[in-house]
């Protein structure tokens, strides 16, 4: 038996307004009169609501977005209700990635932001924040007449932002077609040599998400979405705790969250490019091993995961692309540690440790720095200007390898090594 792994420090996001600083429900009680009376007292004098009256929640999104963020919004009943702090820790995430050097920025403009939302629905609440937050630009998508009308709605009773948004209509039937025809050539391309289970081998066939959408030549920073997390509207009312509404549309899909991302992942393949960063929030922690199995089939450069934590409710984040990675060999804060471990999960069985050291050594290799490999012992010794270090990779089971970095700053060049 191994040991347990130790479970991270969870946190909202450091930058975001409620880290630290949750909602005051005295003072917006005593401030919005409309919210006061949703508010009740337990016993030990704190205030609180009923999460499980969509009224109330409604309600308090509406006077926190008003409050911290001088949004004005309202969504008729039965629309999915954001809350807030989760959806401001999306925002922050994907500004670090932009922010990151991991890829390129081919955006010559830092300052002009540009992310489409896939399925902004009624409450268009991404591109609402992500306006009012950072400035971004934004086009929501969506395929209903009672999102498209509501979100446009939203955008135009905020003038100080409306001209940052586009509301775009996906045209639902006329793109089926096309969609289906390529569905079959898509699905064989990508499943091609992988052992999925029946649930994973559910297609997509709902309104188009990106081909279709994005218009030629156009290109964004990074799409976003809260896609259906479930396959029925009886497994989206498995929690009792709470109410946030949601439509069909908004909430089910045949195969659920897997085949709703999985189809983003097809179209990305197509789109490449476009896009700097595709994202998309993960309802299932299980959904991950699955998705970036599936990411690493169609040969995006990197992937990256988070947990969004608000109270009680986690979700996640997977975001990929296609551009090819900075060529940093090793960054600041991994050259002041000694020793760094990491898990590779999702590997598809054909391939092994070895397959892993091949690319070390060509990854290294290719970015200009000096690498020798051991086969018999599964390491690669690599060498950059002043800077040595061992890469050792470990088969833990089938899928799942452990990669160990030993870093020895200062050390002379391992004989056999020559700088290219």
């Amino acid at each position: 038996m191994g040991k347990k792994r130790k479970r991270e420090n969870r946190s909202i996001h450091p930058r975001n307004k409620y880290s630290g600083n949750p909602p005051d429900f005295n003072l917006l009680a005593s401030l919005y009169p409309s919210f006061q009376s949703y508010v009740f007292y337990s016993n030990n004098g704190k205030p609180n609501i009923n999460w499980k009256d969509f009224n109330a929640t409604r309600e308090l999104t509406r006077v926190l977005l008003l409050h911290d963020h001088q949004i004005t919004w309202w969504i008729p009943d039965g629309q999915l209700c954001p809350t807030v702090p989760n959806r401001s820790n999306y925002i922050h995430w994907i500004e670090d990635l932009l922010s990151s050097d991991i890829i390129p920025n081919s955006n010559g403009d830092k300052n002009s932001i540009k992310g489409l939302d896939i399925g902004t629905g009624a409450n268009c609440i991404y591109p609402l924040l992500g306006a009012s937050l950072l400035g971004w630009s934004f086009v929501g998508t969506d395929v209903t007449d009672v999102a498209l009308e509501w979100a446009e709605r939203n955008v135009k009773n905020n003038p100080q932002i409306s001209e940052l948004i586009e509301i775009r209509k996906v045209d639902y039937e006329k793109q089926m077609i096309d969609q289906d025809t390529n569905d079959d050539e898509s699905n064989t391309d990508i499943s091609r040599n992988t052992e999925q289970t029946c649930d994973e081998n559910k297609s997509y066939h709902g309104a188009p998400i990106l081909v279709g959408v994005v218009k030629p030549g156009e290109t964004f920073d990074f799409c976003m979405c809260n896609p259906p997390f479930f396959e029925s509207m009886e497994e989206s009312g498995l929690n009792p705790n709470t109410s946030c509404g949601g439509t069909p549309a908004e909430m089910v899909c045949p195969g659920g969250e897997q085949a709703f991302i999985s189809r983003m992942i097809q179209d990305s393949a197509q789109l490449k490019q476009c896009f700097r960063w595709y994202t998309s929030m993960v309802g299932k922690k299980s959904s991950l091993k699955s998705l970036t199995s599936k990411l690493r089939e169609v040969g995006v450069s990197v992937v990256k995961t988070t947990e969004f934590v608000q109270g009680q409710t986690c979700r996640w984040g997977i975001a990929w692309s296609f551009v090819p990675p900075t060529k940093k060999i090793i960054s600041s804060h991994v050259a002041s540690m000694n020793v760094l471990t990491f898990m590779l999960e999702g590997i598809q069985r054909q391939f092994s440790a070895f397959h892993v050291l091949q690319s070390v050594e060509s990854f290294f290799t290719a970015s200009g720095a000096a690498c020798k490999s051991n086969a018999a012992s599964f390491h690669a010794d690599v060498c950059s200007n002043d800077t040595q270090f061992r890469v050792t990779v470990f088969e833990q089971i089938p899928g799942t390898l452990l990669v160990r970095g030993s870093l020895k700053p200062g050390e002379n060049v391992v004989p056999g090594f020559h700088r290219s």
